[in-house]
């Protein structure tokens, strides 16, 4: 019988994040002691007043249909919380609340992109930038970048991938998964590149933007002439530890705001009522909040970097934000670990599970097949066995033939 599936689900990668996370609990569930740092997901509650605001919104009864594009409150919030901690000004008119950061990536590929439209990723990118842009009928067009220069791009680099069937180029900063962070000349630089090409729109992935321990955070969109090509994209599921509320929102060009609503209103109208009553809080209150969680990944940050430099044949940067490290070992590539081969970073990424317990995920999921990405979110004690497992698993290295 003929595979009855559509060309598109065929087509469609699965989520090697989301893989690998689901082996790793299926390998507990037989009895494993394994240790997984392949999720990107904080290891903190929700903190409390959140939740008191989630709880009084039930006690208030907000529990019919929200508006598609989010409650007029929470979008005026978000609009100060632009103003606050970007100097971004939005109306109300132009942001979109979606169910996760996520859905508002994927409304804005299937508004934006036609067949054969080209979509410029630095890489290592996020896993679910090429697939969505591929579902949406563009082409993924990859730049390369190194740990030598902190994975980040330059703007020489973004010149050459410029082509006239460039419509976008997405980015995130800080950088899931490899922790780098843009700064405003840098970003001020690529602007001036893109500046030259009015038909290039930028998605602006600040998901992480408070987990960020360079001291400062620069928006593209607060460039000079960035504002009306620019869609910032940024959500409550990382730093207010709130992956499972599902609360992702834009600020984008009103025509493109429209466009995301529609197609919104087609696939799964409003984002929940209560999680939405509960953003308004969240993205409210002063970001010194979150300085506890913050403090704890950037400790974490330092820890896991110092131990991965004492392991010989690994190459580590300095992450500057977010909660991972994409450490190149590409130097284990066509040698044996205790009788394995390693041909490639999903090898040493496997070898990694089965012979130190530790779930990790390899680089080519982000673009980047030198690498593999840990992430740090969970206890200083947890990161330490790791690290020691690993270092174990790669004691002995035997070069073939």
């Amino acid at each position: 019988m003929s595979n009855p599936l559509s060309d598109r689900i065929n087509n469609l990668a699965t989520s090697q994040t989301l893989a690998m996370a689901a082996l790793a609990r299926e390998l507990k569930a037989q009895g494993k002691d394994i240790i997984s740092l392949s999720l990107g997901e904080p290891d903190f509650n929700t903190p409390d007043f959140i939740k008191e605001a989630a709880k009084r919104a039930i006690d208030e009864n907000y529990s019919t249909y929200s508006p598609v594009e989010g409650y007029a409150e929470l979008k005026e919030a978000i609009c100060r919380k632009f103003k606050r901690d970007n100097n971004l000004d939005y109306k109300p008119s132009q942001i979109v609340v979606s169910t996760g950061a996520k859905q508002s990536l994927y409304n804005i590929a299937q508004v934006m992109l036609n067949d054969g439209d080209e979509v410029i990723l630095p890489a290592p990118y996020w896993v679910s930038y090429f697939e969505i842009v591929k579902l949406s009928g563009g082409v993924p067009v990859e730049v390369p970048t190194s740990v030598d220069t902190d994975f980040k791009i330059t703007p020489e680099q973004l010149e050459a991938a410029i082509t006239p069937k460039t419509k976008m180029m997405w980015f995130s900063s800080p950088c899931n998964p490899s922790g780098s962070v843009y700064n405003r000349e840098e970003l001020t630089a690529l602007a001036k590149v893109l500046g030259k090409h009015p038909h290039v729109y930028v998605v602006a992935d600040e998901i992480y933007e408070h987990i960020n321990f360079s001291g400062t955070f620069c928006s593209i969109a607060s460039i000079p002439g960035m504002l009306e090509k620019t869609i910032t994209v940024n959500g409550v599921a990382k730093a207010f530890a709130m992956t499972g509320w599902r609360i992702g929102y834009i600020g984008a060009p009103e025509f493109i705001a429209k466009a995301c609503t529609k197609i919104q209103g087609q696939v799964t109208s409003g984002a929940n009522s209560i999680a939405q009553r509960a953003t308004i809080t969240a993205v409210d209150a002063d970001p010194s909040v979150l300085k506890h969680m913050v403090d704890a990944f950037h400790s974490r940050r330092d820890l896991v970097v110092g131990l991965l430099k004492e392991i010989p044949g690994i190459k580590i940067n300095v992450p500057e934000g977010a909660f991972y490290v994409f450490p190149d070992v590409s130097s284990f590539f066509g040698k044996t670990l205790k009788g394995t081969l390693i041909k490639d970073a999903n090898d040493f990424s496997m070898y990694l599970l089965a012979e130190a317990c530790v779930a990790t995920v390899t680089g080519d999921a982000f673009g980047n097949p030198n690498c593999i990405r840990f992430s740090y979110a969970t206890s200083e004690e947890l990161l330490k066995e790791a690290l020691r497992r690993i270092k174990e698993a790669v004691s002995l290295t035997e070069v073939l033939a």
